[in-house]
């Protein structure tokens, strides 16, 4: 998902430094706002499906990100799940992806599975990520050239080989259409792995992967929002990371295991 070549304007200790430390302000400014929220969420309305929602606290938590960005990287692109894509008004070449609350469904019944996921890339691939879990306090980060952390502390991917002791997280789609679909690959691979978990936020799902709270993921129906920051976090964990191309019945996709078993994974969840 991300190359280990880069522009040298963007490759740099120092720009990582500040992009990181510019990512853990934006996402801690999202939570502040959705703490604000939190147990009585306004404005509730439904996004793609009647199960897809979006909420008050969504829109302004991004507003928040938006004007930090604004302030600190005024140059910048941003996409986010609410807005849309701002383009650039400078030559930076950078681009912020943010998920101001990933999780949503989640947060709005108060069940603790719930994040903000900022990160930003230039044209090699995301350049630092950061997913902040409010309720836990528990900050996953890392940079291109550098280590994951938690809360500032170095993280470990697991290293299992053996397919049949792997725990799985993954999530499902608010289509119905599409979660038959995704069930029935679900009913191929739960007889083949350990467990199976499902917990509601892609970003929370990646980073647990990254620090070995579970042992592999993958998902459909995902979007950059989702992912960008966790994907950059599992990878620099030594997770190996797996497109899942869209094809007329499934959307596109992720799968993240370790290097033993990407390719078994893979194979089990791509039909």
């Amino acid at each position: 998902m991300t190359s280990s070549s880069a522009d040298a304007s963007t490759d740099t200790p120092t720009i990582e430094t500040e992009l990181l430390q510019v990512a853990r302000d934006a996402a801690r400014a999202s939570a502040e706002v959705l703490l604000h929220y939190y147990g009585n969420a306004r404005g509730v309305r439904t996004k793609s499906t009647d199960t897809d929602l979006v909420s008050e606290a969504d829109v302004n938590a991004e507003r928040a990100i938006r004007a930090l960005l604004a302030e600190r990287r005024p140059g910048d692109a941003v996409l986010g799940e609410e807005g849309g894509e701002t383009p650039p008004t400078g030559e930076s070449g950078i681009r912020w992806i943010v998920d101001p609350l990933d999780g949503t469904v989640n947060y709005l019944f108060q069940y603790p599975q719930w994040s903000v996921s900022i990160a930003a890339e230039d044209r090699h691939g995301t350049i630092v990520g950061v997913v902040w879990d409010p309720v836990r306090e528990e900050e996953f980060a890392a940079t291109r050239s550098g280590a994951p952390t938690l809360n500032g502390a170095p993280i470990a991917a697991s290293q299992q080989s053996d397919l049949s002791q792997v725990l799985v997280a993954t999530g499902f789609a608010y289509d119905a259409r599409i979660r038959a679909r995704q069930a029935e690959v679900l009913s191929g691979l739960i007889t083949r792995v350990r467990d199976i978990r499902r917990g509601g936020s892609a970003a929370i799902d990646l980073c647990w992967t990254a620090a070995g709270r579970t042992d592999a993921y993958y998902e459909r129906g995902i979007h950059p929002w989702d992912y960008a920051a966790g994907a950059l976090i599992c990878e620099r964990a030594g997770l190996a990371v797996r497109e899942l191309p869209a094809d007329h019945e499934l959307p596109f996709g992720l799968a993240v295991a370790p290097p033993a078993l990407v390719d078994h994974l893979h194979a089990l969840v791509i039909d």
